[in-house]
């Protein structure tokens, strides 16, 4: 089983410096143009499936990689980003880069430290959906010998990975993928490698 693992391109509260997790924000044009040309380096990769997250961006996303491909395109809110309730829109960063929100310093720097927001969730919360999903997929018989895409989100991508790092300590991996970045794992035997981390094709 071969999973390209791919977060969503930019949108404009990406550019805003806005919290985004749960709030519905759709692909601004430079992140439909990334996402395109993502799916014309990968255009030779035969997917036979594809999971994405329900939210826009992430299905936009999709689309635009898959390109004409006539394959099952699955939503799975377990995928989705993590639900940031009541900080949904606020500004986190300065027009510097410098984060200005306390809880999302701890977000970034301290992710296990962040407290779940009012109606949201935390890093337990987000690591235990995406296993169950981690674990259904890759043990799924009918799944086994397949190229599968999985469109998501930063933190979502993160967490999912959690399954192949095993090192919930270092939650990040050293940074937020990239808008479009692909993380490739090859699951054998019960077994998961990475063998691309972070790579944008475009």
């Amino acid at each position: 089983m071969l999973i390209y693992v791919l977060r969503h391109g930019i949108t404009r509260w990406n550019k805003l410096k806005k919290v985004q997790g749960a709030v519905d924000i759709p692909l601004a044009p430079e992140g439909i143009e990334l996402a395109k040309r993502t799916g014309e380096a990968l255009k030779d990769v035969p997917f036979d499936v594809c999971f994405t997250s329900p939210l826009t961006r992430a299905r936009e996303t999709a689309h635009y990689v898959l390109g004409d491909r006539k394959i099952p395109v699955i939503p799975d809110k377990r995928i989705q980003e993590i639900d940031f309730g009541i900080l949904e829109g606020t500004q986190f960063k300065d027009a510097g880069g410098n984060i200005i929100s306390p809880d999302m310093d701890i977000f970034f720097n301290k992710p296990l430290a962040f407290e779940r927001p009012e109606n949201g969730e935390n890093i337990a919360d987000i690591l235990k959906r995406t296993r169950d999903f981690w674990m259904e997929k890759t043990t799924d018989p009918a799944l086994q010998d397949k190229t599968i895409l999985v469109s998501s989100h930063g933190c979502a991508v993160r967490a999912l990975l959690q399954n192949v790092y095993q090192d919930e300590a270092h939650f990040w991996h050293g940074c937020v993928p990239p808008n479009c970045s692909i993380n490739l794992v090859e699951v054998k035997d019960g077994k998961a490698c990475l063998l691309e981390e972070d790579k944008v094709y475009a």
